[in-house]
């Protein structure tokens, strides 16, 4: 170990109840660097990090820092380390506030009457300024969207003033304009001499700040490679163990044609979210919506679905009039929306696979009041193997699944009931590069069947990458439709933002 690193795991072996998470994983961080892990749902980089944070022990292995072997068994002595952790799944407590969630290690470790609130209230304002957010220390954290806090998450550990931060998957809930602020906060940090790991799904983010990459795979230690040396594909084929020649399927080679409308929207408004709302979906194509964090993209689609109200508004399915008044009625119709939290939205996760993808469509596999077992385990098996499903068995509960096995239970729940439009929101959030692949092929071999398919994304390669047509709103509006030999960053950038001087409002 050279005096420039800053950490060291050797050997790192955890099993747990029938799965071995890491066999014999290493890794080396250097200082001054940001240094990606990335990997499959299930390869094992949060468990190593949670390793390297004490929440779990190791089988066997050991950790250096320093230069010297440490012994981490709780987040308490990782912080005694100099060690932070920026969790992917919030963990704040919900019922204090802003500045009392940030300064809980301090606030733990002093031995004091009175707490001082007022300082504490000045420095955490201090800390969320740098990310321009409209977050007060005083207020609850639970009465925070979970964009702001994330942010209360980061800033709570960029406060205990750490030698090594862990970040995973830092900008998930983020904007774009908050995830800028990060990446400008990350650079800074390493300019005075802090060394980052940093775990991400997104290419584009590990090839715009990370020094070196290390790639895992089930479990494994794959390979480290210096990211200016290499590659986005390289690093994708390492990470699922087979040639991914393309990160995008082929799109249509024909326009849609627009005299086979799915689906139609007349006249879309409510009275606060979205207003003047028109667009048609043609069989062949896959649409896009695009806009920024609060533009109302979300909101419109689930109007559509009966999930949100409207004030006005008429919705054609295949040229016939109809009336969707709850998601009980989108259904019937054979409308489905994919929401963009499967965890608290989506999915049951303390029951299992069986149970989840028979969930929207209890008919199928009942009869009479009694629910068929067997018509049950036929459906599940079907998707289960349809859609690649990592699972002991279709009675694995969801919550012991990784959170791409579980974003195709939840895929795999709505195409129980054979949709006939399906809307996808973030529908490859939080998820690894196989798995997005897999989703992404799906959705495009589901168009060319005839099922009309609609994509929320605020990924922009995705939504270049995937859509045939995008819509793009700006503060509730349309700002602009974009066909898909027009389609460029730049141009989504602008509608987005309300430059509308280039595409006026239509069927561009």
């Amino acid at each position: 170990m050279s005096n420039d690193t800053a950490l060291e795991v050797r050997g790192i072996t955890k099993t747990f109840p029938g799965t071995r998470a890491l066999d014999d994983v290493g890794l080396s961080l250097q200082r001054c660097e940001v240094h990606a892990v990335v990997g499959e749902n299930g390869a094992g980089k949060s468990t190593l990090m949670k390793i390297i944070d004490g929440i779990y022990q190791p089988d066997c292995g050991e950790i250096v820092i320093n230069g010297n072997v440490v012994d981490i068994r709780n987040p308490y002595d990782a912080q005694q380390l100099g060690i932070g952790f920026v969790h992917q799944e919030i963990a704040l407590c919900q019922h204090i506030s802003v500045a009392e969630n940030i300064f809980m290690a301090d606030i733990n470790s002093q031995s004091r009457e009175l707490v001082p609130y007022k300082e504490y209230n000045k420095q955490a304002k201090k800390l969320i300024g740098q990310f321009n957010a409209s977050i007060e220390p005083e207020t609850k954290v639970s009465r925070l969207s979970i964009s702001n806090q994330q942010i209360v998450e980061i800033v709570k550990a960029l406060s205990l003033d750490c030698k090594i931060i862990i970040f995973d998957e830092p900008t998930a809930a983020l904007t774009e304009t908050e995830a800028e602020a990060l990446f400008a906060i990350i650079r800074r940090l390493k300019s005075d001499g802090i060394s980052i790991l940093y775990i991400s799904h997104r290419m584009a983010e590990i090839f715009g700040n990370c020094d070196r990459v290390t790639i895992l795979r089930d479990g494994r230690y794959i390979d480290t490679l210096v990211v200016s040396e290499t590659d986005e594909i390289t690093v994708v084929n390492k990470m699922v163990g087979r040639n991914i020649t393309d990160l995008y399927p082929p799109k249509s080679k024909t326009i849609p044609d627009q005299n086979e409308v799915l689906l139609e929207i007349q006249n879309y408004s409510s009275n606060t979210d979205f207003h003047d709302i028109s667009f048609s979906l043609y069989k062949g194509e896959i649409l896009g919506f695009a806009g920024l964090i609060g533009a109302g993209r979300s909101e419109v689609i689930k109007a559509v679905c009966g999930l949100h109200s409207k004030s006005r508004g008429e919705t054609f399915l295949r040229g016939k009039r109809i009336k969707i008044t709850s998601y009980r009625d989108a259904i019937d119709h054979g409308i489905v929306y994919l929401t963009e939290d499967r965890k608290s939205e989506g999915l049951f996760l303390r029951l299992n696979i069986r149970q989840n993808i028979s969930a929207v469509n209890l008919d199928q596999v009942s009869s009479g009041l009694l629910l068929d077992k067997k018509a049950e385990r036929k459906l599940t098996d079907k998707f289960v193997k349809k859609m690649k499903i990592r699972c002991s068995g279709i009675s694995q509960s969801l919550e012991s699944l990784s959170g791409g096995n579980q974003q195709k239970v939840l895929l795999s729940k709505l195409l129980a009931i054979n949709p006939a439009i399906l809307f996808m929101d973030e529908p490859t959030r939080g998820i690894d590069v196989g798995a997005k692949s897999e989703i992404h092929i799906l959705l495009r071999n589901l168009t060319n069947e005839g099922v009309g398919v609609v994509l929320i994304s605020s990924e922009m390669p995705e939504i270049i990458g995937m859509c045939d047509r995008v819509i793009v709103m700006h503060e509730g509006r349309i700002s602009g439709i974009v066909s898909k030999k027009d389609l460029s960053e730049t141009t989504l950038i602008h509608l987005a933002s309300g430059i509308t001087k280039e595409y006026k409002r239509g069927e561009k």
